[in-house]
């Protein structure tokens, strides 16, 4: 069955009711009717709407929900007939919402308590949305590194050596597979130090001189300078790091005598830094500005310098502000795939060495996951393992800075 143009036909009729109950509400206050002048007309006007718009739709979706469980010569079977009981149902219920509704607008009934329930049922529903969506998330992720590690043993997975190769047919040459994924998270941590140390201190000191030291002109030019990088696409920063980043940091090495390799984890360390200052500088910004004068006030009363109030009254009271920016950049470095796939390459090496290539987890977890794979085998359930790893070390570092956070809290309250 076409539903389009019942829909569309269900949702203009709600549009003009929405006019026309507004103005009849308008009208009945103007004339001092009933209770109707402890309301907006607004919330009459959506009342009305409302009930002429959602018992129909529910009746469409629940019509279309049924479609796909019917079988084919079933639906062929019904379908038209089932059409104009359909049409028919939907027009009876429009018709009784809106007298219902009319009715309620002519009493004088309370219209706002209707629309504030409904309201709060659908932020109910919406919080319950994304609370369910990150069980199944969490779930699914859960399951696949199960299978993975049935084929795969811990201890294997926290090993030195990776190189997720699973042979196509028996005897195959080379293709015995290694799942360590050390390198991997070696690679993860070394590329993202080398990030927040770039933008840590540029991005609070950004945000430390915009608040308390920059005029209103300064900040009205800066501030949205800033905010452009957080709208570069991550594959331009990509390509900065390849043609300009990476071959001038290949040059100083290889004139200083040390060995470089042309794709290294500080040319994608320090790209990646810059894009995560805007994160850091705006986060932070809106922290400090959050704190009251009055702290300012009373600390330049006792005698404090402007630098001593900002260390020891302006960054504790803002210190939660501040430690979400930083763990939004922290993830966001982690999470980063692009940068490092054209500035750090793909070679899983444990080292320590800046100028040499590594590869992180997001690389391996979309390497793994390209081209055609069975979701049955070792290499391709890795990269759900690899996203659990993730997630636990994401969670801990929640907890990590909620505790912090709740520790000085308490010493400044």
């Amino acid at each position: 069955m076409n539903t389009i143009y019942l829909v569309s036909f269900i949702l203009c009729f709600a549009s003009v009711m929405y006019v026309v109950a507004g103005k009849r509400a308008r009208l009945l206050q103007k004339n001092h009717q009933k209770d109707i002048t402890k309301v907006r007309p607004l919330y009459y006007a959506w009342h009305t709407a409302l009930w002429s718009s959602v018992p129909p739709l529910l009746i469409l979706l629940t019509w279309s929900a049924l479609e796909k469980y019917l079988p084919r010569p079933i639906f062929q079977t019904i379908e038209a007939g089932a059409y104009p009981i359909t049409l028919a149902l939907c027009l009876g219920v429009l018709a009784v919402g809106l007298g219902w509704s009319w009715r309620c607008l002519n009493s004088g009934y309370n219209a706002r308590k209707s629309i504030e329930q409904l309201l709060t049922a659908i932020l109910f529903g919406a919080s319950t949305i994304s609370i369910l969506t990150t069980i199944g998330i969490v779930l699914s992720v859960l399951f696949e590194s199960i299978q993975f590690f049935n084929l795969v043993p811990v201890s294997e997975f926290f090993s030195l050596h990776w190189s997720p190769q699973t042979a196509i047919r028996a005897g195959q040459v080379g293709a015995s597979g290694a799942f360590g994924a050390i390198p991997l998270f070696a690679g993860t941590l070394l590329i993202t130090v080398i990030a927040m140390a770039l933008a840590l201190p540029i991005g609070l000191m950004s945000a430390i001189f915009l608040v308390e030291y920059a005029t209103p002109q300064v900040r009205t030019i800066i501030k949205p300078l800033l905010e452009i990088l957080a709208g570069i696409p991550t594959v331009v920063y990509g390509f900065i790091a390849v043609i300009w980043v990476a071959p001038y940091i290949k040059e100083i090495a290889t004139s200083l005598g040390v060995q470089a390799s042309s794709e290294s984890a500080l040319a994608a360390g320090l790209v990646m830094g810059v894009m995560l200052i805007p994160f850091i500088c705006s986060l932070t910004d809106d922290a400090l500005h959050a704190v009251p004068q009055s702290l300012r006030d009373g600390s330049y009363a006792m005698g404090a310098t402007h630098s001593e109030t900002i260390r020891r009254v302006i960054l504790p009271a803002a210190l939660p502000g501040i430690v979400g920016g930083i763990l939004l950049a922290i993830s966001r470095a982690i999470g980063e795939t692009m940068i490092v796939v054209m500035a750090a390459g793909m070679s899983a090496k444990l080292t320590a060495n800046p100028l040499e290539a590594v590869t992180t987890v997001t690389v391996q977890i979309v390497t793994l996951l390209v081209g055609d794979q069975e979701f049955d085998s070792a290499k391709t359930l890795a990269a759900f393992a690899l996203g659990l790893a993730l997630f636990v070390v994401t969670l801990v570092l929640n907890i990590i800075a909620l505790k912090i956070v709740q520790n000085y809290r308490e010493q400044y309250e």
